[in-house]
């Protein structure tokens, strides 16, 4: 940028869905708004790309289910459309070393296990939807469900250790976390903003039923260009002081040109920070967060995920009756599912290493990570799933402005006890982003809502 500081009603740090959708709502209110993006591409955990052989794949968030109406209203308005997750034929199960197939939505190779799974599952997702959405930290019990995790309310109340690893393999590739680290009361208010955990869980019908045909960016990028030089990428904020008539954020951004870093500045009235609580607080505040909102993100981590598509010339697992889809209760890779166009021009399976399992295949190298990974798809789908034309991982705990996935994971006593600080704004900084979203928690559909939520509350503010 040619200016040293920039002057404007409102700027939004973060050009994901969130800060896109609140600078959308702003702009079309007629109010001066910049939005800046440490990135040198929009769309923050939703990222496309095409691979070397052609494949269109999605690094991030992908999927679109039934009542994601804001993020299906998007796509209509914008032309994109979308294609069912292929689902014919029958799931892999690897269970105590062993390999199992079976149809429907639960692994049926220990009867007992799947019964008792399936009744702790209606069990969670009857309490979720007595948890209040726009203030869990509310509910009857609050304090006690906030003291457990959801492991140890699997441990206390699921015998059957079949059951308990049913329940955490879904767990972990919702949250990419273990249970032992999530809240049971957040875990309650997720499930309830979601739909139920058989909801996230599954495709047809679920938050995984349909995909969008060219990938999941798109929309951001059709809104970075609505809102045209009002983006500024490459511009990582690092600090934000708070002033008596508003806000100064400085930017500190590599200058290639001049081998160096260039430092300008936004003075605004308001502001809105559409990040994850964690990477918010990165930023230097001037004068410090309240104590609540600083230690809200102290306790809101990300959860660890690593994203995997292993690409082949086409989608052999269904000549087999196989719909790519796997459950599994040892490995990195644990769960996947059939990621091929619609066309099935090619063969792609996507997966997820979350929890442990990424924690510890993180310090491994490049080639030690693929021979794990490509190790897992030889024992659920053959010898031919190991020798993929394109691997390709993108490790989104490594990634320098999110710092891992899909979301943030709320910790034991976070909600009962700093739960308001989460959406209350700070003087004239607003928060937008996933986490803070009541209905569709960690999706990007609650990334839209947030962003929209944000702007209104700006709009107050200027008496809009």
């Amino acid at each position: 940028m040619a200016f040293d500081q920039r002057e404007c009603e409102a700027v939004v740090i973060g050009a994901g869905y969130a800060g896109l959708h609140a600078a959308r709502h702003l702009a079309r209110a007629g109010v001066d708004v910049l939005v800046l993006e440490a990135r040198d591409r929009v769309g923050g955990r939703v990222w496309t790309e095409s691979t070397s052989s052609g494949a269109v794949i999605d690094q991030g968030g992908q999927w679109i289910g039934p009542g994601q109406h804001l993020l299906q209203s998007l796509a209509d308005e914008f032309g994109v459309g979308t294609f069912p997750t292929y689902t014919t034929g029958q799931v892999v199960e690897w269970r105590d070393g062993r390999r199992n197939i079976y149809s429907g939505l639960v692994p049926t190779s220990d009867p007992k296990a799947a019964a008792d799974g399936v009744e702790a599952i209606f069990e969670l997702d009857l309490a979720s939807q007595e948890v209040p959405l726009d203030a869990p930290w509310e509910a009857r019990d609050a304090l006690g469900l906030d003291e457990q995790t959801l492991g140890s309310w699997l441990t206390a109340n699921v015998a059957p250790a079949g059951a308990r690893a049913m329940i955490a393999t879904a767990a972990k590739s919702i949250f990419g976390a273990e249970p032992g680290e999530l809240s049971l009361l957040f875990t309650l208010f997720y499930l309830h903003a979601g739909g139920g955990f058989m909801n996230l869980s599954r495709t047809t019908g679920g938050a995984q039923e349909r995909r969008f045909t060219g990938g999941a960016q798109q929309m951001a990028l059709r809104l970075a260009d609505e809102l045209g030089e009002h983006v500024v990428l490459s511009a990582p904020a690092v600090a934000v002081d708070v002033q008596p008539d508003g806000v100064r954020v400085t930017v500190e951004a590599d200058d290639a040109d001049a081998a160096g870093t260039t430092r300008w500045g936004v003075r605004a009235r308001r502001a809105i920070v559409a990040m994850a609580p964690g990477m918010a607080a990165r930023l230097r505040w001037s004068p410090a967060l309240p104590p609540a909102r600083d230690q809200l993100a102290q306790r809101a981590p990300m959860g660890s995920v690593t994203k995997i598509h292993a690409v082949y010339d086409r989608p052999f697992w269904r000549d087999e009756g196989l719909n790519g889809q796997v459950v599994s209760d040892d490995g990195a890779l644990r769960v996947t599912f059939d990621d091929s166009p619609e066309d099935a021009s090619s063969g792609i399976l996507v997966g997820f290493v979350a929890g442990n399992e990424c924690r510890v295949l993180d310090t491994a190298s490049a080639a030690e990570r693929r021979t794990t990974v490509c190790q897992d798809l030889v024992r659920y789908f053959g010898e031919r799933a190991g020798a993929p034309m394109e691997f390709v991982e993108q490790r989104w705990s490594a990634e320098t402005y999110t710092r891992g996935g899909p979301v943030a994971v709320f910790s034991p006593g976070l909600l009962t006890g700093f739960g308001p600080a989460l959406r209350a704004p700070v003087g004239p900084v607003h928060w937008a982003g996933t986490e803070t979203a009541p209905e569709w928690c960690g999706y990007i559909d609650g990334a839209l809502s947030s962003g929209a939520r944000a702007a209104g509350e700006v709009l107050a503010a200027l008496g809009r």
